[in-house]
């Protein structure tokens, strides 16, 4: 009797065991769905394009990825801060890729994608904002405009000039002219002696360029900044490619005769602010460092932003015997060899 009652309890135990086994599978097999099902959604949202415009975001220096994350989306981006997180940890896992986010400012572009949004953070590909420094502008338009610029951090902003050079390991003392007129791409918030390196290294490179290119035997320019303060000089008498040359010659061939350079725009930078839109005679008269019409060869030093156009022209001077030209009033230039000449054209396109 006793035998069957055990026989029946091993039985019973079999068949519970076998029901717990099906039960544990089948938790199993709805586990492993419902495994399945998130990580597929969790792949169709790192790779459907995020709702919504185009935001701007910045990541703080020392912010962990759950922090960078919660920033982001406090910023607008359309994002779930956790979800995100996660892709950033799994991306290092999956890919053997360093997750750190750059702390910097971002651009969430329409339609971007969560997963294409973390490689853009995680490379460093910032926002980038341009700022154009212009031929023909002063160092102290250059500063200006530098500081009234909205995405810079401005730690030049009561440095003088001498500091600036000092930080550039110039060996200039006087900073006009040194920087190259191009635009420039930097990314928010960088400081803006970033921009006064790029600039000044450019121009670096460009007068060294133009300078081994010189036609030799048609400038008596002793030095590299000898031309710079040419070619400043043509770039403000006329913004017209096809005369720069003919200009730079006719102030190589004064220059080689000993002869008054007699531009204005020299005269008009030695005026400083005095200079209200008109030269009159007494400030021709007037004799400064800049003064082209009381003081023979070059002034001290460039007068302007130099292009490379300009700087080319002054190095590679048209080989012509004129010594003077005026403005036709259409933007370009008429050339003389002769006083009588000039004066008939000063007559005929001036008075």
């Amino acid at each position: 009797m006793r035998s069957n009652e055990h026989k029946f309890q091993i039985i019973n135990l079999l068949q519970e065991t076998r029901t717990i086994r099906v039960i544990l599978k089948k938790l199993f097999s709805l586990f492993l769905l419902l495994a399945l099902a998130a990580g597929a959604g969790f792949v169709y949202w790192a790779t459907q394009p995020i709702s919504g415009s185009a935001h701007e975001f910045t990541i703080k220096p020392g912010s962990s990825l759950r922090s960078s994350s919660q920033q982001i989306a406090n910023a607008g981006v359309p994002i779930q801060p956790i979800l995100f997180e996660v892709l950033a940890r799994l991306n290092k896992q999956i890919n053997s890729q360093d997750s750190t986010f750059k702390a910097g400012a971002f651009e969430a572009e329409a339609g971007i994608t969560p997963l294409a949004l973390l490689s853009k953070i995680v490379r460093g590909e910032f926002s980038q904002f341009s700022f154009a420094l212009i031929e023909g502008w002063t160092f102290k338009q250059m500063r200006l405009a530098i500081s009234q610029n909205p995405f810079l951090q401005h730690d030049t902003v009561e440095f003088s000039d001498a500091e600036i050079l000092a930080k550039l390991n110039s060996e200039y003392d006087q900073p006009e002219g040194l920087f190259f007129p191009d635009t420039y791409l930097f990314p928010k918030g960088v400081s803006d002696m970033d921009v006064y390196k790029r600039a000044y290294s450019q121009l670096q490179q460009h007068l060294y360029t133009a300078w081994q290119q010189r036609d030799v035997a048609a400038t008596p320019l002793k030095t590299p900044y000898e031309a710079l303060i040419l070619a400043s000089i043509v770039e403000k008498e006329t913004g017209m490619k096809s005369d720069r040359n003919m200009i730079a010659g006719v102030f190589v061939n004064r220059l080689r005769k000993g002869m008054l350079l007699q531009t204005d725009p020299t005269v008009i930078y030695g005026m400083g602010d005095q200079y209200q839109g008109k030269i009159r005679k007494r400030d021709l008269l007037q004799d400064t460092p800049y003064n082209t019409y009381t003081r023979t060869g070059l002034p001290p030093t460039p007068i302007a932003l130099v292009g490379m156009e300009s700087l080319m022209a002054a190095l590679n001077p048209a080989h012509t015997d004129a010594l003077y030209f005026v403005a036709r009033g259409d933007g370009s230039s008429q050339f003389s060899s002769n006083l009588d000449d000039h004066n008939r054209a000063v007559n005929q396109f001036v008075r």
